[in-house]
């Protein structure tokens, strides 16, 4: 096994055989900004291509990320960052290896897409998994494409239009994740998963995952673009998006006006 590499400044990269181990590291709560999300982007295709597996997690002791950081919402950014993001899941969705977000504490917007993009998600019982981007006066563009195939549309209808989060266990019930993780125990249920699928063929887990994926009813790329007009195009356009940001960074309560 290879020591942690760093990549750049915020995500690290440990490669053990043909699995990597991709981990967000931006304390405290591991919330991706521009650099990072770039960043992100970088490992993603250096190591998705040549891996196997390769394992998303977080760093620190209070969560996998928080999401997206809120200053890069704003105009004459947003749209950097939206491409930036959304890079990862493009690659992610063209590449031929197994995914699996290893999920401890807070597990909110950006992260919760990113962790429940992959094919795999293993949590401890403490995490805690939502979509809060509706209170900020926005929509999760990822969440909106994958959270209905995942869980349905009566459940991906409370996530987002409510934003309340749900606990693992919730989560679990609502097929939004895979396994439940005793605390403490997460490293050791990521590894016994791993345990498992080393036993099979990697040219067939490859095939299989591409026609899991295509079968599940969507182009993703397609609705994903379709999704990022409306949010860049629509969206942004209304009064009630830009106040919900700039009330978030101004540490104030929205004012809305219903436009």
């Amino acid at each position: 096994m290879t020591e942690p590499k760093k990549v750049l400044e915020s995500v690290h990269v440990r490669q053990d055989g043909r699995t990597a181990w991709i981990t967000l590291d931006r304390p405290p709560l591991n919330v991706m900004n521009i650099p990072m999300l770039h960043e992100l982007g970088s490992a993603v295709h250096k190591f998705a291509p040549s891996c196997d597996v390769v394992v998303f997690q977080g760093a620190g002791e209070k969560g996998f990320s928080a999401g997206v950081e809120v200053a890069d919402h704003v105009p004459g950014r947003v749209e950097e960052m939206l491409n930036a993001f959304h890079g990862v899941f493009r690659q992610l969705w063209r590449a031929e290896c197994i995914t699996i977000a290893a999920v401890h504490g807070y597990c909110l917007g950006g992260g919760c897409e990113l962790a429940t993009f992959c094919d795999f998600v293993v949590a401890e019982e403490s995490a805690e998994f939502g979509q809060p981007e509706i209170r900020l006066g926005c929509f999760p563009p990822v969440a909106m494409i994958t959270l209905p195939c995942l869980v349905g549309h009566r459940a991906a209808s409370e996530l987002i239009l409510t934003g309340r989060p749900v606990t693992a266990q919730q989560a679990r019930e609502m097929g939004l994740i895979t396994r439940l993780a005793p605390e403490g125990q997460l490293d050791a249920e990521v590894g016994a998963l791993l345990s498992e699928l080393r036993t099979s063929s990697r040219a067939v887990l490859r095939l299989t995952r591409k026609t899991l994926w295509q079968r599940a009813g969507m182009d993703f790329e397609k609705a994903l673009y379709e999704v990022e007009q409306i949010y860049l195009k629509d969206l942004l356009l209304t009064h009630d998006a830009n106040e919900g940001i700039r009330a978030y960074l101004e540490k104030r309560a929205p004012v809305w006006h219903g436009r």
